[in-house]
């Protein structure tokens, strides 16, 4: 019987996932780095942490992060001398919450510690990207997520919380950290739609108007979004068709509520 795989964990999505060089042809393939050999070189390369160290942070062994550092490494110097294109995407690895030992700093530890005691077991909690009580467009930026506890189909809480001037796919770890099971917004990266997949957050994109609106609108399934909507203004150097929210996105779609 084969072992269980172990994931290895991750702090944060990456905030770019892809470089290009200005001269790269456009047939040229890209060099696939993973998101946990990201994780590594960030850790050693950036953060200054031993092979040891990392390993803890990523709870895998040592020798784990040896072989992970040193294909990295590889990928990355063929980035260097080739000149091919690099994207960061795949991989064995899970989001870390904030609330696990090992953290030290990590910037999502106040919001697991403030939101993880308000949720019960029962509660459903969707985010909305906010401003000004309306669902903010451009999902990379959104200083504030309006956070909606639902308990039999009904809401029972909400409040507005600061994003704290994170971006991109850090927000997708604030999103998780807060405990969140959903996510509405406007216009969102795929890069970030894939960091809150793997954060396991349901994505209902290209929604404006209110946000409260929004919400009363998901519980009574017929919430108007598009399932394929895609935004070019977050700076994640990603080319996507259509634009953010409402702005030339696919046809609409309304969702199931909570089924």
């Amino acid at each position: 019987m084969p072992r269980p795989k172990k994931y290895r964990k991750v702090c944060h999505f990456p905030h770019t996932l892809e470089f290009v060089p200005a001269d790269a042809a456009e047939e040229q393939p890209p060099i696939l780095l993973t998101v946990d050999e990201f994780e590594v070189v960030r850790l050693i390369d950036r953060e200054g942490l031993s092979q040891e160290q990392c390993g803890e942070s990523m709870q895998i062994a040592r020798t784990t992060v040896q072989q992970i550092y040193a294909g990295a490494r590889r990928k990355l110097a063929d980035f260097l001398v080739d000149g091919c294109p690099l994207r960061i995407e795949g991989g064995d690895y899970r989001l870390c919450q904030g609330g696990e030992q090992n953290c030290g700093g990590c910037f999502k530890q106040p919001f697991f510690k403030q939101y993880a005691e308000l949720k019960g077991a029962d509660i459903v909690r969707i985010a909305v990207t906010y401003e000004d009580g309306q669902v903010f467009q451009h999902f990379g930026h959104t200083q504030q997520f309006k956070i909606y506890d639902i308990a039999d189909g009904k809401m029972t809480a909400s409040r507005v919380v600061d994003t704290g001037g994170s971006g991109h796919g850090a927000l997708a770890g604030v999103l998780n950290a807060l405990g969140a099971d959903t996510l509405i917004c406007g216009g969102i990266g795929g890069g970030a739609q894939e960091a809150l997949a793997a954060a396991g957050i349901r994505l209902y994109g290209g929604v404006s108007g209110g946000a409260d609106e929004a919400v009363e609108a998901f519980l009574a399934g017929d919430l108007a979004y598009d399932p394929g909507v895609r935004c070019d203004h977050h700076g994640e150097h990603h080319h996507h068709d259509g634009g953010c929210g409402s702005h030339g996105c696919g046809g609409e779609h309304h969702c199931g509520g909570q089924n």
